[in-house]
């Protein structure tokens, strides 16, 4: 199986619907054991169930019935107890999903099982190849698989230096359905696992770009407030001596010609 976490390092509280898979019965009643005295597992105790079942198959079963437990463990079930409040011990009884059909996989447990496996759950949908499958099915395992296929004449498939040949050289499982006189054949090579890459918020180019400004009108402002205006300046005191204005007006030569014509 892919996606091998160290079981030891899960806890209920860093357990979710995926790296729930790759846990066995043991270690479900392991961690259930670990976390007895964390009031806050006991608040969460019915989340942490929802999430361990939908990789396991849990039963409770009622204290000194021999009966249910002989039955459970006949069926491979593994028995434990497990204490979900300061007051309740029940007894356990849980066993792995299997994954046995092509309805059994999910985008959670797709990533946890081997090509042959997954080849192997193919092979049991009544023999019908690739193109037998829903798209929901084919989307999940394509989210998981490289998936490749191709149909030959029987003679034809195994043909030296062919495409079957560079497949498995390439590491890919192969399945082969009979379809008459010509063989269809799925190849599956598990995906590699990426990476998410964390999220870093840089500030946007516009907000820089806008504290900048701002600055450079608050050095505007400063420099506003620090001109010297005399205190007794008021619109009363403008006069023709001291009005002046910020624009020179050019005259023209023609209006001053007139005007000294009219002088002489």
């Amino acid at each position: 199986m892919r996606q091998q976490a160290s079981n030891k390092a899960l806890t209920l509280k860093t357990l979710n619907k995926n790296n729930v898979w790759d846990l066995q019965e043991n270690d479900i009643f392991r961690m259930w054991e670990n976390a007895e005295k964390d009031s806050e597992t006991k608040e969460n105790a019915k989340h942490y169930t929802d999430i361990i079942r939908t990789a396991f198959m849990v039963e409770e079963i009622k204290d000194g019935d021999k009966n249910a437990t002989a039955k459970y463990e006949k069926q491979g079930y593994k028995i434990g107890q497990v204490k979900t409040d300061e007051n309740n011990r029940m007894t356990w009884a849980i066993r792995k999903r299997p994954i046995v059909r092509v309805t059994d996989l999910t985008y959670e447990n797709i990533q946890h099982i081997s090509a042959a496996k997954l080849l192997e759950v193919i092979d049991r949908n009544f023999g019908g190849g690739w193109e037998s499958l829903s798209q929901s099915i084919q989307d999940i395992i394509e989210s998981g698989f490289d998936i490749s296929t191709t149909t030959l004449p029987k003679d034809r498939l195994h043909k030296p230096g062919g495409l079957y040949e560079k497949k498995l050289a390439d590491g890919f499982e192969v399945l082969e359905i009979a379809k008459g006189t010509w063989t269809e054949a799925i190849f599956a090579k598990p995906k590699p696992v990426a990476e998410k890459p964390k999220l870093t918020l840089q500030p946007k180019e516009s907000d820089s770009m806008e504290e900048d400004n701002y600055d450079d009108r608050e050095d505007e402002d400063e420099e506003t407030e620090e001109m010297d205006i005399p205190e007794d300046f008021s619109d009363d005191n403008i006069t023709e001596d001291n009005y002046s204005t910020m624009v020179d007006i050019d005259t023209d030569p023609d209006e001053e010609a007139e005007t000294l014509s009219d002088d002489l």
